[in-house]
């Protein structure tokens, strides 16, 4: 795969140039080693899956940290977690060097616990998520956004499985105890047949033979390894009666693709699934938008108990925006229909910007212009536009 220049480059090089240390954390195989070791190549490199080196970390870890010269990138450091007093002194010894300590983590609730004893004021924590499509532009809903899905497409089931089996095997059982993998396999298979609904941990138990308690857990399970995204409702106070429970979605469309079964082009093309599927596909984009630039990650779904919806509404350039995602490839006015609706019940000055976005044809659309105030926009250019503003320097601090 040819280099790819990651949108949370420069986020990374500013939070080195201000804290002592920046904990890069995301899921497993998103590209966070790839971006910390092509910014600094010179740096010592430290994988903390070898066994050999974590019997060294826990035997010895001040006789390691001693040999090193910074900058030292700690790959997955969820599995040495008892290293992180030790970086905490030699940082608080040296407290005006900046940027020496580059931390990756693929399990970001076992990680966090770590950073927030023992790191609190002294490291940058960022995330990265797969590959945007405004990044590289073969990302697609087939494909997903992990670089090794996208650079081997006809090695992409293979790799998918792969990547499922390791995911079991080390990250869930370093998150919780899951005593039958298999049953928790099904389980993510099932999480991908919910995608884009209302989340019911109820409506998963029964097929499962589990209890809503233990859905509950696995479900924190796959949100922290950063599997799936939960969208909450919005909650302003429109007078209506509101939906409270969250959207789920699996975080990668070609993953969900693959728990799905869906393997060609045809076959997407033709699955019940394609909604919901391009739906997700959007909620990443903009999530990727947000992450990237240092920010907080801040996406909701509207539906009132009378049946008005909108898939998606997020802070943007300072005003609110709102989005309708359709996996057509030819826009209608009566796409946006339900975003003025909602629109003409918003109490206030403030007057939302409403997309619809939509899939990309070989032909443009006749017309961008829906409605008034509401346009419509292909999914690249939607997601060029999210990654066009300034950057925030909205770093999270340890």
């Amino acid at each position: 795969m040819r280099s790819v220049v990651r949108l949370l480059r420069s986020i990374v090089r500013d939070a080195a140039g201000g804290f002592p240390a920046v904990v890069l954390t995301g899921p497993r195989r998103a590209g966070k080693t790839y971006l910390l070791r092509r910014e600094w190549p010179r740096a010592r490199y430290l994988l903390l899956e070898d066994p050999a080196l974590l019997a060294r970390v826990r035997s010895d870890p001040r006789g390691l940290l001693d040999e090193l010269e910074p900058p030292v990138i700690l790959d997955e450091i969820q599995n040495a977690p008892e290293l992180f007093p030790h970086i905490r002194a030699r940082i608080d010894l040296a407290p005006r060097r900046k940027g020496p300590w580059l931390i990756t983590g693929s399990q970001e609730a076992p990680l966090m616990q770590g950073v927030t004893e023992s790191m609190a004021g002294r490291a940058a924590i960022l995330q990265l998520l797969p590959l945007s499509v405004a990044e590289e532009p073969r990302v697609s809903l087939l494909s997903g956004g992990y670089p090794e899905a996208v650079s081997h497409p006809k090695r992409r089931r293979l790799w998918f499985e792969s990547y499922i089996q390791t995911y079991l095997e080390r990250d869930v059982r370093a998150v919780t105890m899951v005593r039958d993998l298999a049953t928790f396999r099904r389980f993510l298979a099932l999480v991908a047949s919910r995608h884009g609904q209302v989340f019911n941990r109820t409506d998963l138990a029964g097929p499962l033979g589990v209890s809503a308690p233990t859905i509950a857990e696995w479900l924190r399970v796959l949100e922290v390894t950063g599997q799936i995204s939960l969208v909450p409702p919005y909650f302003e106070n429109f007078g209506k009666r509101l939906i409270k429970s969250p959207k789920v979605y699996i975080g990668d469309s070609g993953l969900a693709c693959h728990l799905l079964g869906i393997e060609t082009a045809a076959e997407l093309e033709r699955s019940p699934f394609l909604g919901a599927l391009f739906e997700g596909f959007v909620a990443a984009e903009i999530l990727k938008s947000q992450i990237n630039r240092g920010a907080r990650k801040e996406l909701y779904f509207f539906r009132d108990q009378q049946g008005l919806e909108v898939d998606f509404l997020f802070p943007h350039g300072g005003n609110l925006w709102m989005v309708e995602c359709k996996a057509s490839k030819t826009p209608a006015p009566s796409m946006a229909a339900s975003m003025a609706a909602l629109r003409r019940s918003m109490p206030g000055p403030q007057v939302p910007r409403a997309t619809v976005v939509h899939r990309p044809s070989l032909s443009p659309p006749e017309t961008r212009v829906l409605a008034p105030g509401a346009d419509a926009m292909p999914v690249a250019e939607f997601a060029a536009e999210l990654n066009r503003r300034g950057r925030s320097r909205a770093i999270a601090r340890g």
